[in-house]
C-alpha cells in the first residue's frame, strides 16, 4: 500500500536474530562496516522473495550502487564502472569479512571525476562560451551508455550545460549570472562528495542492497528515518506531494488530495523537479542532488512560497513549467470524495446519473476522524435518496491509502465477502484474508469504475475486487499502476535507523495479485499516461506477479429481495467496447490526446534546449483557467471536471450499461434500485 498505516508496526520474528549479534556489542551509536552483513541478513530474513545472498542479488546490488553514485552517467567512464565492479566482486564475502574498502575506493574515484567535470565546466563557460539553442540530446540514462573516455564525457557535458543555461535564462536571468550558477552547481557537487561521511557510505550501500531486492524496499539511516517520521506526522502539511529519486531526478510520485500541488492544477504525477527556489532569489538546480537535500529546499513553514521548475514528458511544448506554490496544511474539505449529478436520456427515457470524484483512500485515526469509507457511504445514501439510476466511481487519480477503507468501500457494493488476501513470508502468519462483514448493499445499481495507470494500491484492490465479482465495469487506462506488494518498517536497535522491507503481496478474489498487471480495463480509453513508463513493471527489479486459488465468496451475491444486484455478464463487454470506441474515434478531445501520444512517442527521450526557451514567453491564460478550476466556486469546479473526456466517456459507458441491464428478459434482470 502507499500508506504504511496498519502494517508499519509489523516486526517479523527473524529480524531480531540478525540484529542481536551486534546490538549489545556496539560501543558507539553509529553504523560501522562490521554491521553491514548482519543488516543484509535482517532484510533477507523478512523479504518475501530473497533468502540468500546469491549472484543475482550481488549483481543487482552493484548495479544499484553504481546508479546511486552516478545516476545521470555524467561523471563515471565505462572503464571506471568496470573498475568498481572489480572492487565489488565477491561483495557479500567482503561485507561478511568486514572489508568495506570498495566503498572508500569508489568514493575517491567519484570525487576525482566530479572535480574533472567541474574543471571542464569552468573552462567551457569561460569568456569564449557561445550558447547553442539548437542543442538536442538524450538525457535518459537507460538510453545511453557510460562515456568511453574523458572526451566523450565532456562532449555530453557541453550539451547538458547548454540545457542548464537555458533553464536559468528561461527565468530571465542574465547570461553571466546563469554561468556563475551552473559553475556553482558543479563546485557544490564536488564539495558534497568530499564531505561525505563514512557512515553515509554505509547507509548508501545498505539502501542499494535494499533496492536490489525490489523497488519498495529501502534502508533508512538515522537521519532519513527521522525525515520519514516527520513526513508521517506532518503528511498533511507542505506542498502535498510524495517525492522519489530516479536517475538523478526528483520525481513527483503522488499528489496529496487537498494539498498545494494538487490544488494548483499545474503539477502531475511523474513530473520531474529540476530546480527549486524560495519566494525570492535564484533557482537552484537540483538535478543529481540527494533527495533529502531537495526535500529540505522544498519543505518550509506554512504560508511561505516555494518555486519549482518541472519537466514533463507528455505534450509538445510542455517540457518545462515554472510553478509557485504556497506551503499550506491540506484541507480535506477541498478534495474529499464528492458527487455530481447529471440528467441524461436513454431511448427517450430520462435517467439521473451520479459521478463520484474519489481522489484518495483517506483516514484520520483520531477518534471522530474523517474517513473515505464513511464519506462514500453518506454520498451513496444521498444518491439513493435522489433515485439515481447509475454511478461512476472515479479513481483515475487515486494513488491509494488506507487498506481498511479499501475493504469497507468494496463492501458497499455487495453483501458480504472476501476482498483481499495478504501473503507473508512468515509461515506463522500465512495468508491473511480481509473481508467485508457488513451485510447491507449500499448501492445495488449499475456501476462503472474509472481508472488510469496512476490508480494504485488501494484503488487496485477495490477495482480488482469489484471486477472479479462481476459487480462493475472498469473503464479507463489499459491497466492500473500494478503495485501489489506490502512493506513493513523494522526499527533497528540503538537508534541506527530502520529497514523498510517488502514482506508480502496482495491478491484480489479472482486469485491474481495486482502486482505488475494491475487491473486491466474492460473498456480502454486513450489517456495522457499511455506512453510514459508509468507502472510497477517499469521499475528496477519489480517483483513478478503471482496467482493463488480464487477466494470469491458466494455470499456476496444477492439474487432477490433488498440489495439485489446484477452481475456484469462477459457477453456485455464487447458491445460496450464497440460503442465506446465509436464515440472516442469521433471525439475531438480524445483526438488531441492521441496526437500528444504520437508526438511523445516520436520525440522519445530527447531533450530539446529550444523547447526550454520556447516556454519562456508562455502566456498565463491556461494557468489561470486551471486555477479557476481548482479555486473557483463549486459550480465552476464541477463544470471543469465534467469537461474531462474520460469522465464524460465513463458516463456514456454507464448509460450503455443501464440500457443493457434494462434490456434483459424479465426474471433475469435484477431489480437494482
Amino acid at each position: 500500500m502507499s500508506s504504511l498505516k496498519g502494517i508499519s508496526g509489523l516486526l517479523l520474528a527473524g529480524s531480531f536474530l540478525f540484529f542481536t549479534s551486534f546490538s549489545h556489542a556496539q560501543s558507539k551509536d553509529d553504523l560501522e562496516c562490521r554491521y553491514l552483513s548482519a543488516i543484509e541478513g535482517g532484510f533477507l530474513a523478512n523479504h518475501i522473495r530473497f533468502t540468500n545472498r546469491d549472484t543475482e542479488l550481488q549483481n543487482h546490488t552493484i548495479e544499484q550502487y553504481i546508479k546511486r553514485m552516478d545516476p545521470s552517467k555524467i561523471y563515471l567512464l565505462s572503464t571506471d564502472v568496470d573498475q568498481i565492479k572489480s572492487w565489488m566482486n565477491g561483495l557479500f564475502e567482503k561485507t561478511k569479512n568486514k572489508d568495506c574498502a570498495f566503498l572508500e575506493q569508489t568514493q575517491a574515484l567519484m570525487v576525482k571525476r566530479a572535480q574533472e567535470r567541474a574543471d571542464f565546466a569552468k573552462k567551457f563557460l569561460g569568456k569564449d562560451y557561445k550558447f547553442d539553442g539548437k542543442t538536442e540530446f538524450t538525457f535518459d540514462p537507460d538510453k545511453k551508455a557510460f562515456p568511453k573516455n574523458a572526451d566523450e564525457a565532456n562532449d555530453f557535458l557541453k550539451k547538458y550545460i547548454h540545457f542548464q543555461i537555458a533553464n536559468y535564462q528561461a527565468t530571465d536571468m542574465k547570461m553571466d549570472e546563469a554561468k556563475k550558477n551552473v559553475i556553482k552547481n558543479y563546485d557544490r557537487a564536488v564539495k558534497r562528495l568530499q564531505e561525505t561521511k563514512i557512515t553515509d557510505l554505509y547507509s548508501d550501500y545498505l539502501d542499494s542492497f535494499a533496492r536490489a531486492l525490489d523497488p519498495h524496499s529501502s534502508f533508512f539511516s538515522r537521519d532519513s528515518l527521522e525525515d520519514f517520521e516527520i513526513q508521517m506526522r506532518l503528511s498533511l502539511e507542505g506542498i502535498g506531494a510524495t517525492l522519489s529519486s530516479q536517475d538523478g531526478f526528483t520525481v513527483v510520485e503522488q499528489l496529496v488530495p487537498g494539498g498545494a500541488a494538487a490544488k494548483s492544477g499545474l503539477i502531475e504525477p511523474q513530473d520531474k523537479i529540476i530546480a527549486v527556489g524560495q519566494d525570492k532569489g535564484v533557482m537552484d538546480n537540483v538535478i543529481d542532488m540527494d533527495l533529502k537535500d531537495v526535500v529540505k529546499k522544498i519543505r518550509g513553514p506554512k504560508g511561505t512560497k516555494v518555486r519549482l521548475t518541472i519537466l514533463r514528458k507528455k505534450g509538445e511544448g510542455k517540457q518545462r513549467l515554472d510553478v509557485s506554490l504556497t506551503r499550506e496544511k491540506v484541507n480535506l474539505e477541498d478534495e474529499a470524495a464528492s458527487i455530481i449529478y447529471q440528467d441524461k436520456e436513454i431511448n427517450g427515457k430520462k435517467k439521473k446519473i451520479g459521478i463520484i470524484n474519489f481522489p484518495s483512500f483517506y483516514a484520520d485515526s483520531r477518534r471522530g476522524g474523517r474517513s473515505s469509507a464513511a464519506d462514500l457511504k453518506k454520498i451513496i445514501k444521498e444518491a439513493n435518496e435522489k433515485k439515481v439510476d447509475g454511478l461512476v466511481l472515479d479513481m483515475s487519480n487515486n494513488g491509494g491509502g488506507s487498506l481498511e477503507d479499501a475493504v469497507k468501500i468494496a463492501g458497499l457494493f455487495f453483501k458480504t465477502g472476501n476482498v483481499v488476501k495478504q501473503s507473508s513470508k512468515d509461515p506463522s502468519r500465512g495468508e491473511q484474508t480481509l473481508s467485508d462483514t457488513e451485510p447491507a448493499v449500499d448501492w445495488a445499481g449499475p456501476l462503472v469504475l474509472l481508472t488510469s495507470r496512476i490508480s494504485a494500491s488501494a484503488s487496485e484492490i477495490v477495482a480488482g475486487t469489484l471486477q472479479d465479482y462481476k459487480r462493475a465495469v472498469v473503464v479507463g487506462g489499459d491497466h492500473t499502476f500494478g503495485k501489489g506488494s506490502v512493506q513493513s518498517v523494522l526499527p533497528m536497535p540503538n537508534n541506527l535507523g530502520a529497514l523498510k522491507v517488502t514482506v508480502g503481496m496482495f491478491f484480489v478474489p479472482g486469485g491474481n495479485s495486482t502486482q505488475h498487471r494491475g487491473v486491466e480495463a474492460d473498456v480502454v480509453l486513450p489517456g495522457p499516461y499511455s506512453v510514459d513508463d508509468i507502472g510497477e513493471k517499469f521499475l528496477d527489479y519489480s517483483l513478478p506477479p503471482q496467482k493463488i486459488a480464487p477466494f470469491i465468496s458466494p455470499e456476496a451475491y444477492v439474487k432477490e429481495g433488498a440489495g439485489t444486484w446484477s452481475m456484469v455478464k462477459p457477453e456485455w463487454i464487447k458491445p460496450l467496447r464497440e460503442k465506446s470506441l465509436a464515440r472516442v474515434e469521433k471525439s475531438e478531445e480524445f483526438k488531441k490526446i492521441d496526437d500528444e501520444i504520437k508526438k511523445a512517442k516520436a520525440r522519445g527521450k530527447m531533450i530539446k534546449v529550444s523547447e526550454v526557451l520556447k516556454d519562456k514567453n508562455e502566456t498565463k491564460t491556461k494557468k489561470e483557467k486551471e486555477k479557476v478550476a481548482r479555486y473557483g466556486n463549486k459550480d465552476q469546479k464541477n463544470k471543469e471536471y465534467l469537461k474531462r473526456p474520460d469522465v464524460n466517456e465513463a458516463t456514456n459507458v454507464l448509460l450503455d450499461l443501464i440500457g443493457t441491464e434494462e434490456a434483459q428478459p424479465a426474471g433475469k434482470q435484477a431489480n437494482a434500485r
